[in-house]
């Protein structure tokens, strides 16, 4: 039997349902529909909530009503994108789920370079329009990831060092927030709102369109993945630093500590499944600046295997999609570094040998280049713009029984890596569990109090809170 509150709310529900329905064009969905289920999950199939009520919207004037529907009923408001957050903050329970899967648009003006998407876009929706005329953003490396809350977090991908971040390439959005309102924000239209969204999460409203700076790549770009087993980790580990760190910024890199060798075809049989570390290079210039890098990798150690060629970007961008599958279970924690000491590899190769799931694996980006280029100040985002490691220990499995085990290992690894990182703060998007103390050291407290008071003026009464969240 439900607690009071709960019966109460859904006597309230049913009372108002109907009211939410006409004013929605899109459809309002609650458990006595046939697809509830299927629309209620995300990416995280850990994550298993069931909201009071879903609105799949058509359009910003069903998010308006929407938002001004939970606000009036202290409904608590969750907000779906790509619905692909380890924490599964696109779901709520018991409250209201804003859908915006359905607002899927990509406009491009080749001509300005611009393009305008909807919030409820995919970054293979954005890439297959934009490379159409040979153009990109930079974004994400999980093609079916929402635009939305990796662009609101920073976002970082293949063309970081290149282009900066995914919220650097963010020229204007256009915001509902918590009482309904729509507006734009952009260097002209609320200055500070552009800045907050610029890294500041979704703490101040539900952005429905964005519009990004985009750049000449492709069509083809060079790809490698080079693998060195763990028996030669801590070297291998050691190579993989000297070289990522001093990378030109025409090149994206990947490094996948601890990574199990996957079944694919150009594994040879023998080595699938194996653990050790891998390289993935992606180079944007031209195909001799690509070799070269190469030929000093194999020259300094010699990958167990490799896989080299040149490919689509769109390719590129959905390459790592089987990793990540839709309906994994999942876990992470996440720590920034400076660099990689000896010492440091050491503990990383330690730890990746006492994870479970061969899915489990450490990814991690070094930031640098045109990311670093940008001052701390321009935007609202959280972590140092320094030349650092972004490291994220992803516990990964289908294995329902096996999750805790993962789950305990990542914690164990986070501990074990903390002398070596920069504190308590990291990237916001890979803040998993909700702890308020991490989002406050990663943004420091001079950002982390602009960001409030502008919370304050957009969203006083924290109604959009199921995320990195920062205090009115």
């Amino acid at each position: 039997m439900g607690s009071p509150l709960g019966v109460v709310m859904v006597q309230l529900i049913q009372r108002e349902i109907e009211t939410l329905r006409e004013a929605c064009a899109g459809r309002v969905v609650t458990s006595h529909d046939s697809d509830f289920h299927v629309m209620r999950t995300v990416w995280n199939g850990a994550v298993d909530r069931h909201p009071a009520v879903i609105v799949r919207c058509s359009g910003p004037e069903d998010v308006s009503a929407a938002v001004r529907f939970a606000h009036e009923e202290g409904l608590e408001l969750s907000v779906r994108g790509g619905g692909h957050s380890f924490s599964g903050a696109a779901v709520t329970s018991g409250g209201l789920m804003l859908d915006l899967s359905a607002l899927r648009l990509v406009e491009v003006d080749p001509e300005g370079r611009r393009a305008v998407c909807g919030g409820g876009a995919t970054w293979a929706d954005v890439d297959g329009a934009t490379q159409a005329y040979g153009l990109a953003t930079p974004g994400g490396t999980i093609s079916h990831t929402g635009i939305g809350g990796l662009t609101l977090g920073g976002g970082f991908g293949w063309l970081t060092r290149g282009h900066g971040l995914t919220a650097d390439n963010l020229e204007a959005a256009e915001v509902v927030l918590s009482t309904g309102e729509r507006v734009r924000a952009s260097q002209e239209d609320h200055p500070d709102l552009y800045w907050a969204i610029r890294g500041g999460g979704g703490n101040f409203g539900v952005v429905t369109s964005f519009t990004y700076r985009l750049h000449p790549v492709g069509p083809a770009v060079q790809v490698a993945m080079l693998f060195w087993e763990a028996e030669r980790g801590c070297e291998a580990v050691g190579l993989i630093h000297d070289v990522v760190a001093n990378l030109p910024d025409d090149f994206g890199a990947l490094i996948g500590f601890g990574m199990s060798a996957p079944p694919a075809p150009f594994v040879p049989e023998q080595h699938r499944f194996r653990p050790g570390h891998a390289l993935i290079l992606a180079g944007f210039g031209a195909p001799e600046r690509h070799e070269a890098v190469l030929s000093r990798l194999r020259a300094a150690l010699e990958p167990l295997f490799e896989f080299v060629s040149p490919m689509p970007y769109t390719q590129l961008q959905s390459m790592l999609d089987e990793s990540a599958p839709w309906g994994i279970l999942a876990y992470e924690k996440a720590l920034d570094l400076p660099t990689i000491t000896p010492e440091a590899a050491d503990t990383l190769c330690d730890q990746a040998a006492l994870k479970g799931s061969p899915m489990s694996f450490m990814p991690s980006f070094h930031l640098g280049g045109a990311f670093s280029e940008v001052s701390d100040d321009a935007t609202a985002f959280g972590g140092s713009r320094q030349p650092h490691y972004t490291i994220s220990i992803a516990a990964i499995t289908p294995d329902p029984g096996a999750l805790s085990a993962e789950r305990d290992w990542a914690r164990a690894a986070w501990e074990a890596m903390q002398p070596y990182g920069m504190g308590s703060g990291t990237y916001v998007n890979f803040i998993a569990d909700p702890d308020e103390d991490r989002v406050r050291a990663s943004y420091g407290p001079r950002k982390y109090e602009r960001l409030s008071a502008i919370k304050r003026t957009y969203d006083p009464g924290n109604l959009f809170h199921l995320n990195a969240n920062i205090r009115p």
